[in-house]
Parts: structure tokens; sequence; C-alpha cells
């Protein structure tokens, strides 16, 4: 079995903003994109253009209904990928030592090599977030684009995971989070981020920031009023010379 380091340099994670991600999935078009060029072996396609598709993605996108005790229905997207936990269960059940956590970053990463695919480590973990590869017969997982985050000969902007570059709505924010000083666990320690399932005892290292409460209406609101008021008294600018012109004729 596989040992966990005793502690390590720096702690590198994700937190994602549950209040910003608008769920358009290109976080999961990026990695899925970056990470079949980029991992020993391509994520897998079967079948995608049939009637039974299937394939490995390393990140996905759930979207839930919930109703706050106060307040609307609001609709909740919740990305989830590999946690890279403190504790990783995945790591420790490991019989063959494929599955490791990096000691100078706290990466949990997969040698491909020595993965046999039996699946111990996706039984292990507690949010699902270990993919078998079906075609390759390994199993594969969220690196943190480990390949990025180093490569000198990218410029610095691109130097985050894929799916931190990508996304639109700036809900996914990377560093360190063991440096109580980066912005990362200043954004933490402002909007009260949360571990997934804490009640499980790993420790996932990436965090969520939770969705504010929505702002409430309790007046009549008339649907047209935006373009039944006036935007103003007398017409100004081009609108007001050519008022003035035409008033002329």
């Amino acid at each position: 079995m596989t040992q966990l380091p005793e502690r390590t340099d720096r702690t590198l994670g994700l937190v994602i903003d549950l209040d910003t991600c608008v769920g358009c999935h290109a976080c999961v078009v990026a990695c899925k994109g970056w990470n079949t060029q980029s991992q020993p072996s391509p994520l897998s396609d079967t079948d995608p253009y049939g009637a039974d598709p299937s394939g490995t993605f390393l990140n996905r996108v759930h979207s839930y209904e919930v109703t706050p005790e106060a307040g609307a229905a609001q609709l909740v997207h919740f990305p989830k990928s590999c946690l890279h936990c403190e504790d990783a269960p995945c790591v420790t059940v490991c019989p063959t030592g494929a599955s490791f956590k990096r000691t100078e970053d706290g990466i949990v990463l997969v040698n491909e090599s020595d993965c046999i695919g039996c699946g111990l480590c996706a039984w292990a973990c507690p949010y699902g977030a270990r993919e078998l590869d079906a075609a390759e017969g390994v199993m594969k997982k969220c690196t943190l684009c480990v390949d990025r985050i180093y490569n000198e000969n990218l410029p610095e902007e691109d130097r985050v995971p894929a799916c931190v570059r990508t996304c639109p709505a700036g809900a996914r924010h990377f560093g360190d989070l063991s440096d109580p000083d980066s912005p990362v666990s200043l954004l933490v320690a402002e909007r009260g981020g949360f571990d997934l399932m804490p009640e499980q005892g790993t420790r996932p290292v990436n965090k969520y920031l939770p969705p504010r409460p929505r702002d409430t209406w309790e007046e009549e609101t008339d649907v047209l009023a935006p373009w039944l008021a006036p935007v103003a008294e007398e017409p100004r600018g081009f609108l007001g010379w050519l008022d003035r012109a035409l008033d002329k004729l």
C-alpha cells in the first residue's frame, strides 16, 4: 500500500465559487482537451457519435435546484473533480503504489505504468472523482494540470490548470492553500469557503465558496417599467441634436 507524506511543502488546489459558476461546462471541455493530449494515454471516447457514447472525463458539472430557508429557489452549478485530499484514501488503498501524493505540492497523481486497473481507488474515493479509462484499463484523475503549472515555456498567465484559464465567469481559482496570505486562502477566509463532505475525514484541499442569497423584491413589479419610464426629460447628445434638427424642418 502507498504511504501518504507526513507533510507537503505546498498545498496546491482549487477554490470554486458556486455563486458565479454559470454551468457552461467550459471547464469540462478545456479539461478534456488538455488532458487528452497531455496524459500518458489520451482520455478515451467510445462511439462518441453513436447510440451509446461513453468516455473519460476528469471534471464534471452537476446542477441542483436549491431552496434556501429564506428566499426563492435558485439553480446552483456544482463542478467536481479530484479534491487532492490531505488524507487521500485512494492513495493508501492502492496495492501497487500507482496512486501517490507528491511531497512538493500535495498533488495526487497516478502512475499509469504501475496501475493495474483494479478499481480499489475508485471504491475508496467518497467523491466519485476517479475515472477508469476502459480503453486503456487504467485509472485517471485530475492532475491540476501539473504539466502546465510548472511549464516555463508558457506565459505566466497560462501556468494554471486549463479549467481555471478557460472559465469565462472567473469562478475557478488556483493557488497555495497552505499559505494563509495567498489570494486563494484570503478568498476562502473572506467568503466562508467550505470542504465537500467533511464528515468523510479526508480533508480535501479544494474548497467551495457558497452561493450568496439572491436579492428579493417584495413590492409589485411592472415588467414593462424599464421601457415606460423616461430616460431623460430633455433629449441630449446625438438624439438632442437630431430632435433640434427635425424641429427646423
